[in-house]
């Protein structure tokens, strides 16, 4: 595991925070799991799956073209 060091981060600024928004990019670029990334933030799987919609980013890791392709195929069955 690597660590990164930040520096010149304003004292206003969580720590936690800061991990959080890390994880959450990771996650939804797809370089770390749900698991990984609330390893990551220190917290469960389950707090970091309800958490990271704060973030801008879905638990879902589809598009919205790829569910509709999904459902347009499923109907056809």
């Amino acid at each position: 595991m690597k660590t990164i060091t930040l520096n010149n981060i304003p004292d206003d600024i969580d720590e936690k925070e800061v991990s959080m928004i890390v994880a959450a990019k990771l996650f939804d670029e797809g370089k770390l799991s749900s698991g990984q990334a609330a390893a990551l933030v220190g917290i469960s799987k389950r707090e970091f799956i309800e958490k990271v919609g704060q973030y801008g980013v879905s638990i879902f890791q589809q598009s919205p073209e790829d569910l509709l392709r999904d459902f347009e195929n499923a109907s056809k069955r």
